[in-house]
């Protein structure tokens, strides 16, 4: 489970960039870079672990609607959970570089628990 470990690794990386690089005040980050670096970031673990479940390789990478179909098939929760991990990570912070505090918490919350989905239902399958 490579890239279980990998997805971790890109969210590990996220989580220290927020708190050592995006300079948070009262709640809210100063450092919009960091911020966008950080959404990526861990919005690319979500990516690494899900075509790790899919059986995917690097060529290319797929649209989030393909992700959304997939997963759809799979899991309806988390799907939700995907939806937000895009809406927050993606798009809010790594686009946006939203500062609230609150908000890049709850998206390292949602790609967390992709993550941790991943690893228990590979467990489950056998891969």
């Amino acid at each position: 489970m490579k890239h279980i470990l990998e997805a971790h690794r890109y969210l590990d990386n996220a989580k220290e960039i927020l708190r050592e690089k995006a300079h948070k005040e009262e709640g809210l980050y100063q450092d919009k870079k960091y911020v966008k670096l950080a959404g990526h970031a861990a919005y690319t673990g979500v990516l690494v672990a899900l075509d790790g479940l899919f059986g995917l390789k690097r060529k290319g990478r797929k649209s989030v609607d393909w992700y959304q179909e997939e997963l759809g098939k799979v899991d309806k929760k988390i799907l939700n959970r995907f939806n937000s991990a895009y809406e927050v990570l993606h798009l809010s912070m790594g686009y946006d570089g939203a500062s609230n505090a609150k908000v890049a918490i709850a998206g390292i919350e949602d790609a967390e628990q992709i993550i941790n989905w991943v690893e228990t239902k590979q467990e489950t399958i056998g891969n």
